[in-house]
């Protein structure tokens, strides 16, 4: 691809973006920045379902149904925890920095680690937990593999997309100011800019922008459901909102109070499971209809700022990053 043609392309779409956020607001006032978790309150109420010891600041989980391990990214050291389904450690896997976001390449790995203050990718191999490192941009916080083999990683405070193919960075995208989550509907990638509170989509094998539109107050996460479409936690803003992807746009917002933060996709049962940071709890939302609807609601453990779900069971995983706990939901 032309890297002239690709860059102008997302000049010109940043200055789209940050044009349609400031929505006209007096300049010296001071933007809010990035929306963050809620410092939870100590609970009131017992967990649901069964918690079991983990390690400390447990935060970013996946569960992968084809070898049945649960990965959780650890601290004191920074290292993968993979557990078996009832949470028992089975493995453990040194990584060279922290993660707070784990996603699979594909049901059965390898995973995709962005170790933020390493400045790498790390890809882990199922169930072994063989290595493959890439370096990448600036403190990487979130990567997806997209259907063409390319992996997208967020390189949060480099403010740029480093797209990794076959351990090695074969593009970048610069038009983020701070990007965080990520999702992949086919060859097209959503992104969650933080500091402008956008969501935008790129064709990552053609190396262009697409799109970009308002996320709400504050959105940090977002998943793909089973119906292509991108589903982000506007944290600040309390909400989960749906946005169809070709074309980008809102198609509609669910009110959700509590600090919803932590997203997890169960594409079976087509229901979101989201994390209000600041009541302790996991919402379950169906995705069947064109807009969201609540089917479940569970008390947790303390700070849950990440969750993960089994497909095959519909058991949920919570994650405590205060406790280091891990809570098991079955439904």
């Amino acid at each position: 691809m032309s890297h002239h043609r690709v860059t102008a392309v997302l000049l010109t779409a940043m200055v789209i973006g940050l044009a349609g956020c400031s929505g006209g607001a007096d300049s010296s006032e001071e933007a809010p920045g990035a929306a963050e978790p809620a410092d939870s309150p100590v609970l009131t109420t017992d967990p649901a379902g069964t918690v079991v010891p983990l390690d400390p600041d447990a935060e970013g989980m996946v569960f992968d149904p084809v070898t049945g391990l649960l990965a959780v990214a650890v601290r004191n050291p920074t290292r993968l925890v993979l557990t078996d389904r009832a949470g028992v450690p089975v493995r453990e896997i040194p990584l060279p920095g922290h993660a707070r976001h784990l996603q699979l390449a594909a049901p059965g790995g390898p995973l995709l680690v962005p170790a933020e203050d390493s400045n790498t990718l790390v890809e882990v191999a199922l169930p072994g937990g063989e290595t493959v490192a890439t370096p990448v941009g600036e403190y990487p916080h979130d990567a997806t593999r997209l259907a063409g083999g390319q992996v997208l990683v967020a390189d949060e405070l480099g403010g740029t997309l480093s797209v990794v193919t076959d351990g090695e960075v074969t593009g970048q995208f610069d038009s983020q100011t701070q990007p965080g989550g990520l999702a992949g509907v086919g060859g097209t990638a959503g992104v969650v800019d933080v500091a402008d509170f956008t969501l935008t989509t790129y064709d990552v094998p053609g190396g262009e922008l697409v799109d970009v539109v308002d996320a709400g107050a504050g959105p940090t996460h977002l998943v793909a459901d089973a119906r292509g479409r991108f589903l982000v936690a506007d944290t600040r803003g309390d909400a989960v909102r749906t946005f169809t992807a070709e074309p980008l746009e809102l198609s509609s917002s669910f009110p959700l109070p509590g600090t919803p933060y932590g997203l997890a996709f169960d594409a079976t049962a087509e229901v979101l499971w989201v994390t209000l940071t600041a009541t302790n709890e996991v919402v379950g939302l169906s995705t069947t209809g064109d807009e969201l609807t609540e089917v479940a609601r569970f008390p947790t453990v303390r700070q849950p700022n990440t969750v993960a779900v089994d497909p095959g069971s519909g058991r949920v995983f919570v994650g405590s990053r205060a406790t280091g706990e891990l809570q098991l939901i079955d439904p």
